[in-house]
């Protein structure tokens, strides 16, 4: 495909993109984006939860991966699930209790201000180090095929 072909791709994309937030974004606020206002159906937030800790280079890298590492990747998945039984039992009612949208809003109220930019500098920082890497696998990746 041509460079022109493949960015006029990308920019209808983004025009799509941006087209349905217009429209679904109209008279909508801070609990509408962190809460779903809270009516979203329990289902829809249990696959946002999964599909937001896992990542595309999961799905390509893992299968091929999986039988060659004696299922070590077995260890991540009970990770996984203990993480989740420890947010529904643990993280989801102090939300409730403090009436908060993020983990950063209670360690605001219970440590104070420089816990709460500590904490949120860790996870800028945490989430810069997770796409460069992704992004060195993509394209290390596609140096491979070529």
């Amino acid at each position: 495909m041509s460079p022109g072909l493949i960015l006029a791709c990308i920019l209808c994309y983004f025009s799509v993109l941006f087209t349905i937030a217009l429209f679904t974004s109209r008279n909508a606020g801070n609990d509408a984006y962190f809460l779903g206002n809270k009516k979203s159906p329990w289902y829809a937030v249990a696959f946002g939860m999964i599909g937001d800790s896992l990542s595309g280079v999961t799905f390509i890298s893992l299968p091929g991966t999986v039988e060659s590492a004696q299922f070590s990747y077995m260890q991540l998945v009970l990770g996984y699930l203990l993480g989740y039984f420890l947010i529904a039992k643990v993280l989801l009612p102090l939300y409730y209790k403090y009436n908060l949208t993020s983990i950063y809003g209670y360690l605001n109220s219970r440590f104070g201000r420089n816990s709460q930019v500590t904490g949120s500098f860790y996870f800028l920082i945490s989430r810069l180090i997770g796409a460069a890497l992704r992004l060195y696998l993509a394209a290390a990746t596609a140096t491979f095929c070529i």
